[in-house]
């Protein structure tokens, strides 16, 4: 890994495919351009499944109603965990966003940001990339935490903001409220 980890602002992700599981807990292999043919990416690494700080970043996401209602870029999890933990913890959630099954850490790598925690074990930096319909990386945030990049949890009011800036998307109407 380098000292600057991830895919750079501008650069074109590769179109990489795994087995993702959607909220109905359906699963089947989608390639990265398929989802971009429905608008715009937001693609989240995270550790695993029901580790403390995955469930926080994960209700995080589903709390803030723009990214589960909002149609202007679709939100997609990545992470080591397999299909049948992601089926449960989508269901256990109540999470309304599809999640890669990346156990050979194959999408993290295209994306470089496969970390080995502590010198030993594998994993996926936490981080979230912002693509558009022609994989080009508009946003990127990424975890520097001083011990462990797996351990810092994503800033979404940051994130949305970024996202809205990049996009272009105007304030949603608030009714007078």
């Amino acid at each position: 890994m380098t000292d600057d980890p991830g895919l750079a602002v501008g650069e074109r992700a590769p179109n990489v495919s795994g087995d993702l599981v959607t909220p109905d807990g359906d699963v089947e292999s989608v390639a990265l351009d398929d989802l971009l043919a429905d608008g715009p990416v937001l693609l989240c690494f995270y550790t695993a499944d029901f580790s403390p700080d995955c469930v926080e970043q994960w209700c995080a996401f589903r709390d803030f109603d723009w990214f589960a209602s909002g149609d202007a870029v679709q939100v997609v999890g990545v992470s080591k965990s397999g299909v049948g933990l992601h089926r449960k913890f989508i269901d256990r959630l109540n999470l309304t966003f599809p999640m890669f099954s990346d156990s050979d850490l194959e999408i993290a790598a295209a994306f470089d940001v496969v970390y080995r925690a502590l010198g030993v074990t594998k994993r996926s930096r936490r981080s979230c990339f912002l693509l558009d319909r022609d994989r080009v990386v508009r946003y990127r945030w990424l975890s520097h935490h001083w011990l462990d990049p797996t351990r810092d949890v994503p800033p979404v009011s940051e994130i949305y903001e970024a996202v809205r800036e990049r996009l272009d998307i105007e304030d949603p109407d608030t009714f007078g409220f």
